[in-house]
């Protein structure tokens, strides 16, 4: 069994630094960093596990609110953490089939992975990457056919939509993905509420509750393809009075900073890290409207 035995594997699971602090340790211990991915793969799946119990029982009684729901989320997310840290074998499995992929790509023999070895876990949308400029000049030229139809429809200027996509993906790289890796087209986090009837993927993501983040699994729009999404996100823009402000805008500071006062995003950088995008080199070298 695993045992929890460097600092990021005894973490609480709504350290929004552990993904850093992992990051660095792989390129120092690259071992113990194993293990810290395949224990945080193990309270993911875990607390996929509550969330499914939980949604199978009535949810509408006179305390049932949208607080307590959040609430409840965290503490099912701190309490899949505290039951990895003691193990259930998850982990270790992954830790088989991590090693023998890290083994197959030196060129070291490896012995084979354990049957029903789990594929390596993917991190959450919005971690966005500045590096690889070309691989996000192809996203946004992949992309300017959509936005360009998108703006038409809600008069948004094409480029707006394009670094919001750029910044909700991480460029294309960190798109939002089903378990089983099939794709959702929802460039632009757009989360499934009560009223929607599409197809959905649930996503471990970082939400800010006064400011401080929380690591929780949420439930996205899932779409048939890129220019469905585009055109969710221009009715979604035009359908709810609280962007029509938004509408108008013509300055990309003004543009970002007014999706945040309208509630856009949790993040309280989220219009900072926008703005940058829309006035960053790979933006002004897409010619777009």
């Amino acid at each position: 069994m695993i045992q929890g035995n460097n600092e990021i594997s005894g973490r609480l699971a709504l350290d929004a630094h552990s993904l850093d602090a992992l990051r660095l340790q792989a390129k120092q211990n690259p071992e113990e960093a194993l293990k810290g991915v395949s224990q945080q793969f193990e309270a993911v799946f875990l607390q996929t596990l509550l969330k499914s119990m939980r949604e199978a029982t009535p949810q509408d009684g006179p305390m049932d609110s949208e607080q307590t729901r959040m609430y409840t989320a965290m503490l099912d997310q701190q309490m899949a953490q505290s039951l990895s840290a003691r193990g259930i074998g998850l982990a270790e499995v992954m830790l088989r089939q991590l090693t023998h992929n890290q083994a197959a790509a030196a060129g070291a023999p490896a012995a084979p992975p354990a049957a029903g070895a789990m594929p390596a876990p993917r991190f959450g949308p919005g971690d966005v990457d500045t590096d690889a400029p070309q691989q996000g000049q192809d996203f946004l030229m992949r992309m300017k056919e959509h936005a360009l139809e998108a703006s038409n429809a809600t008069g948004i200027p094409a480029r707006f939509l394009l670094g919001q996509a750029a910044l909700e993906s991480g460029w294309g790289k960190h798109e939002i993905r089903a378990a089983d890796g099939s794709q959702s087209f929802n460039l632009f986090g757009i989360k499934a509420g009560r009223n929607w009837k599409g197809a959905t993927v649930d996503v471990m993501t970082t939400e800010y509750v006064d400011g401080t983040p929380h690591k929780m699994t949420q439930k996205f729009r899932a779409y048939g393809s890129y220019a469905e999404g585009f055109q969710d996100y221009a009715a979604l823009m035009q359908g709810n009075q609280r962007y029509a402000e938004v509408l108008k805008q013509r300055d990309s500071a003004g543009f970002a900073q007014g999706l945040q006062r309208a509630g856009y995003a949790t993040d309280p950088r989220y219009a900072d890290k926008l703005t940058s995008i829309l006035n960053g080199a790979r933006m002004r070298q897409t010619i777009v409207a």
